[in-house]
């Protein structure tokens, strides 16, 4: 659940993504996941961004009612016909992907050559 009355307060004070990470010891990247809902956000955290914000942790917080809400009907009943998404997004550089790529490569070949060094013992204990 996105954080809208956390992020409407951070851009009423003036204050950016960054700003608020730092704050808090962690990435942008992490923090824009705290805002977006796909991590919970701490009390103490809470209370942090409050007092940076000069404001009541009540005027920002909002409870992740909507991941219970996901499982549980409006009788209290468990819903077992949910359907969801597990896939996780990371956004991982282009060249840590490239450099892992290239590694790959390397252990490829030198698989390769290890097995033909294998076949030809082999062949040499016939």
């Amino acid at each position: 659940m996105i954080k809208e009355k956390l992020i409407r307060a951070r851009k009423d004070k003036k204050f950016s993504q960054l700003d608020i990470a730092e704050h808090l010891n962690i990435s942008q990247t992490q923090y824009l996941r705290k805002e977006k809902g796909e991590i919970e956000i701490k009390d103490d955290e809470w209370e942090r961004i409050a007092k940076l914000l000069d404001i009541e942790v009540d005027e920002i917080k909002e409870e992740d009612s909507s991941r219970i809400n996901q499982f549980f009907d409006v009788s209290g009943e468990y819903k077992n016909s949910y359907i969801g998404s597990n896939n996780n997004y990371c956004n991982i550089p282009e060249f840590l992907l490239e450099s892992q790529r290239e590694y790959m490569e390397i252990l490829k070949q030198e698989i390769q050559q290890l097995k033909e060094k294998v076949s030809q013992l082999e062949n040499q204990n016939k």
